[in-house]
């Protein structure tokens, strides 16, 4: 990688990181009033949006890792476009955290590089295996925030639009990877990347 290319793939990195999240939609819920909390439930919404600010800045790694390692033009601007969009789901978790006295993950630099790695390393098997991780991945992350759905206080709308928002997109990204070519990941594999995620999520949950 030139040096040109590195400046910029690091200055992502710190973006996701440590910048405010651009989104050019509206906040889903943004117009619904905020919701009547106990603390328990304030607190059991704001650990559960911070789960899914982790899987947004997780996204964001592997779709970078991935497309630095992505062969096709095509695929990689599939990889960038889901990456933007991705994005604006940062941004939305992001804003609902500090609404809910939430705070971001303690650990998010280590989940970072680990989902980096691991999306360059999906990149490297090749375009089809890589668009076949990023289906599956959002196929899990689908399931995930259907699981949020059932959790979240039925009061708390704002958190409820955002969370439905997520996972229509994450459906749709599946579908495009599916659509270019997508290899079904072997079940050896799926299985591993539920554990890992479910493992991701509990510690997530508490720091």
């Amino acid at each position: 990688m030139n040096t040109d290319r590195f400046v910029i793939e690091f200055d992502k990195a710190l973006r996701t990181l440590f910048a405010p999240a651009p989104t050019t939609r509206d906040v889903p819920g943004g117009e619904q009033p905020e919701a009547v909390l106990s603390e328990e439930e304030r607190a059991h919404a704001g650990a559960l949006m911070r789960v899914n600010h982790v899987g947004e800045v997780c996204a964001q790694a592997l779709y970078q890792g991935q497309a630095l390692s992505c062969r096709d033009p095509a695929v990689r601007q599939t990889l960038q476009q889901a990456a933007y969009e991705e994005t604006e789901h940062l941004a939305w978790t992001e804003r609902r955290l500090v609404e809910l006295h939430g705070r971001k993950s303690l650990l998010n630099p280590l989940w970072y590089l680990g989902a980096l790695a691991i999306g360059i390393g999906a990149g490297k098997l090749g375009d089809d295996w890589s668009l076949g991780f990023l289906a599956e991945t959002e196929k899990q992350v689908e399931a995930h925030l259907d699981r949020h759905l059932g959790e979240l206080p039925w009061q708390d709308l704002k958190s409820r639009a955002i969370v439905e928002q997520m996972r229509v997109d994450e459906i749709s990204h599946a579908a495009t990877a599916e659509r270019l070519g997508a290899r079904e990941l072997p079940a050896a594999a799926r299985v591993a990347m539920r554990l890992a995620g479910r493992a991701m999520t509990r510690t997530t949950y508490y720091l």
